[in-house]
């Protein structure tokens, strides 16, 4: 996995970086703008580029659209300190991947960038639930099955979509059937789009901590 750091705080990247070496992730590149981001990506072919939100020159959000326009196999995940709900949805609308907050442990920055790299998207449940709590409540539309709902709402609450198949007792290729029959119905094309309409029409509830009951 090749990994491009963008963050405009040095120390950041430098401790990133040594943790990323570390587990044996290569990284081909440091960015302090979404400038520079855009520059090495396309000079680099990054599997993923490791993107703040807040740069000069050029911001993240912005610096996503640009990355993912020139080469779509880039995928984009988001380390932000903010979990303003207007820039997070902007930055899943440009294209990013995953979301996560600066508060977030390194082990779970290395799992997400794993689950990245296969293909999944992730959906920090902290981040989620920021973004989408200030939403009005919708009555629910009757556009989805009872098991496409399950899905996107186990999705919402952070898991992936082989931790959904194993809990739902399913393949994690039935799974995908039912995403792909979800996105036609919500006319959406990704996850990350198809859980932000589910939430607006009030389809599937907002994150919540689990049941301490379901962690016994």
């Amino acid at each position: 996995m090749k990994v491009l750091l963008a963050d405009d705080h040095q120390i950041l990247r430098d401790g990133i970086r040594r943790g990323l070496e570390g587990a044996g992730v290569e990284v081909v590149g440091e960015a302090e703008n979404g400038e520079e981001a855009v520059a090495l990506a396309a000079a680099n072919s990054p599997d993923i580029v490791l993107m703040d939100l807040s740069m000069p020159v050029l911001d993240g959000v912005q610096a996503t659209t640009r990355i993912r326009a020139d080469n779509p196999d880039v995928r984009i995940v988001v380390l932000t300190m903010h979990d303003d709900p207007e820039r997070t949805k902007a930055a899943l609308q440009a294209g990013a991947s995953a979301y996560l907050t600066k508060g977030t442990s390194f082990a779970e920055v290395l799992d997400t960038l794993t689950l990245v790299d296969s293909g999944e998207e992730v959906l920090s449940p902290k981040l989620a639930a920021s973004m989408l709590e200030h939403l009005n409540s919708i009555p629910k539309a009757e556009l989805l099955s009872e098991r496409q709902v399950e899905i996107l709402q186990m999705i919402a609450d952070g898991k992936s979509t082989k931790q959904a198949a194993r809990a739902l007792g399913i393949t994690q290729k039935t799974v995908h059937n039912h995403l792909n029959a979800t996105y036609r119905r919500l006319d959406t094309q990704s996850l990350t789009h198809a859980v932000l309409s589910a939430v607006r029409l009030g389809i599937i509830d907002l994150y919540s901590e689990p049941d301490p009951e379901d962690e016994t």
